[in-house]
């Protein structure tokens, strides 16, 4: 029997391409393995395994397959229009991760930053959303999120809610902030409280509450800065 006959089917199931890939994690897998998956099925007369063979072989391998056009794959016998889509996607995709550079992340090093941060999405809102800035040790900004939106008070702004992302995000620290509709920032005793609290709850997890933020319009008061944390 010759290996172009040989199916997936006669394959022992632990040494199938998927089942590898599961079982051993896809950098286990050779190239040929892993256009078996893409390709997913054979012709009549030939295996999947031999088909990525054939495909590899054509290319020289991977060198010439990232510049591959669908004419260019079409053309090897087994693979239609819906195979050559799927492995240009496939290989386009692989092309960006190569390419791809993570942006640089905002730094936050004073209120002053946390605020411009947060300023003008927030300053305009007609109703009071509390946003949490989630660090890591280089106070760089790794999320932003929306805890809730409506009038602060600590029975709604629950340290649970906020920490539960900080620990999920793996942040060192965290800065909140709050809008005032009225464009006034000069904080309230609420504003105070619920501050406090969160320093507390912050302090017993390890995750620092930098910051707590009001924003007004075009103006802003650190609780930092007013001596409450």
């Amino acid at each position: 029997m010759t290996t172009s006959s040989i199916m997936i089917k006669d394959v022992p199931k632990e040494d199938r391409p998927r089942e590898r890939l599961l079982k051993l994690g896809a950098s286990h897998l050779s190239n040929q393995e892993l256009f078996a998956i893409l390709l997913g099925s054979g012709t009549r007369e030939e295996s999947v395994m031999a088909l990525s063979q054939r495909l590899l072989m054509h290319f020289e391998g991977l060198s010439l397959l990232k510049d591959a056009t669908i004419e260019e794959l079409t053309a090897i016998k087994g693979i239609g229009t819906a195979k050559g889509v799927l492995l240009l996607s496939a290989i386009e995709i692989g092309n960006r991760l190569n390419q791809y550079k993570p942006s640089d992340r905002y730094v936050i090093r004073s209120p002053e930053d946390g605020a411009d941060y947060i300023m003008e999405e927030m300053r305009g809102l007609n109703q009071e959303h509390f946003v949490v800035l989630f660090l890591n040790t280089k106070n760089q900004i790794i999320h932003r999120q929306t805890i809730f939106i409506g009038s602060l008070n600590a029975s709604i702004v629950h340290p649970r809610e906020v920490y539960r992302e900080a620990v999920k995000r793996s942040a060192a620290s965290i800065i909140c902030a709050h809008n005032h509709p009225s464009g006034d920032p000069s904080p309230s005793q609420e504003d105070i409280h619920v501050t406090r609290r969160l320093v507390e709850s912050g302090k017993m997890i390890g995750i620092e509450l930098l910051d707590h933020i009001v924003i007004g319009d075009r103006k802003f008061v650190s609780l930092k800065e007013k001596g409450y944390l």
